[in-house]
């Protein structure tokens, strides 16, 4: 059994036939496209696809920002103002 993370799907012979009208049809929410049934890939839309990649940069940053907030305090270096 494969799992199906769409809302939408749509075989490929439906997307080779009207690629506008499967994006359409989706009404902004990513399709799962079908070959013998199983997922071969998702039609995201862009606006979609914008979002995702936001939600990945602010995840990737706030793991940099714990990690960089996990620091011992004997690690640090004392710097004057003058130095740089």
């Amino acid at each position: 059994m494969t799992q199906i993370l769409a809302n939408y799907t749509a075989s490929i012979s439906e997307l080779k036939k009207s690629p506008s009208s499967v994006i359409e049809d989706a009404g902004g929410e990513a399709v799962a496209i079908l070959n013998h049934n199983k997922p071969s890939a998702y039609l995201v839309p862009s606006a979609l696809y914008e979002k995702m990649m936001d939600i990945i940069d602010d995840y990737d940053l706030a793991k940099e920002v714990r990690e960089r907030l996990d620091y011992d305090e004997d690690d640090l270096i004392e710097v004057s103002i003058d130095d740089l």
